[in-house]
């Protein structure tokens, strides 16, 4: 009887249900899968919003936590290829395997960009998918947020309710800021920038910015200095309102091109934690508007 007691009361304190443990590529959908889940999920995201997404190493570290993964969630459109495909195998985990349900690719489910021609590496650091940066607009977490709130009900059918009205919750938040950025960002519509790397097209396409030159020669590349006086010399007749780089990348290429033309340096958060206010998905955009306003006065 004196056992029986025992069990029933460590039965009784015991977590109605162990948390999904949700392992992240980036930053922007750790962030997502929060909203979404709430104190129902666990999330570990692989790189912070200070790095370069392009520049990961499948390090022992990563492929320890994916071993215990319940959804991995990727970028997908080859943004993790030269490292994720390594993690996964490492990790022994089938549940997280591509093809799998708790594998899920954000870019499956947004029109994508900047989808090349043809495929040749001499144009640099390319994606046969398209452009896989497409965080930067915030209508994309709509769609993929109701995507993956899906496969969350999904691979945790007990909690499926929950993370629908998770994903609604969020839905209508981020409606309202959306309407709010549009209006506040008016203004900027039909601006000519210069970007260091081509990591803003579903930004410039959302807002109707026109990107008049890169600094980087190819993607990935980086910028000779004669290729950077070409860029300086051609801003004379394209008038860019600014030059727009990531909080990531390196200053110098883009703070001597403002010297060389006085055109301002926009610094702009890439993800979820890239600086200032940018610390949840509603709070990177509110920077990255207001920093986009106050350099296009």
């Amino acid at each position: 009887m004196r056992f029986l007691i025992i069990l029933l009361a460590a039965l009784a304190a015991w977590p109605a249900q162990a948390a999904l443990n949700i392992f992240s590529t980036v930053p922007e959908w750790a962030a997502l899968a929060q909203e979404i889940g709430g104190e129902r999920v666990k999330v570990f995201a692989a790189t912070h919003g200070m790095q370069d997404p392009h520049r990961i190493d499948a390090r022992p570290s990563l492929i320890a936590r994916v071993r215990n993964a319940d959804l991995l969630l990727a970028t997908g459109a080859e943004l993790e290829v030269g490292w994720l495909p390594v993690v996964q195998r490492e990790s022994g985990n089938l549940r997280i395997q591509t093809g799998q349900p708790g594998y899920f690719e954000a870019a499956a489910f947004v029109r994508m960009l900047e989808v090349p021609g043809k495929l040749d590496r001499a144009g640099g650091d390319v994606h046969a998918d398209g452009n896989p940066h497409i965080q930067t607009d915030p209508r994309n977490f709509l769609l993929i947020g109701e995507a993956l709130a899906a496969r969350l009900a999904l691979v945790d059918p007990a909690n499926a309710a929950a993370y629908r009205a998770g994903y609604a919750a969020f839905a209508e938040r981020l409606r309202g800021s959306i309407a709010r950025w549009e209006k506040q960002a008016a203004p900027l519509r039909g601006a000519a920038v210069i970007s260091q790397h081509k990591g803003w097209a579903y930004l410039y396409d959302w807002l109707g910015l026109r990107e008049v030159g890169t600094l980087e020669p190819l993607p990935g590349v980086e910028p000779s200095a004669a290729h950077l006086a070409r860029i300086r010399d051609q801003a004379a007749a394209s008038k860019p309102r600014m030059v727009i780089r990531a909080a990531y990348n390196p200053g110098r290429p883009a703070e001597w091109f403002s010297a060389e033309t006085r055109v301002p340096v926009v610094v702009l958060p890439f993800t979820v934690g890239g600086g200032g206010r940018a610390q949840d998905i509603v709070g990177l955009f509110d920077e990255t508007i207001e920093r986009l306003l106050q350099a296009g006065k």
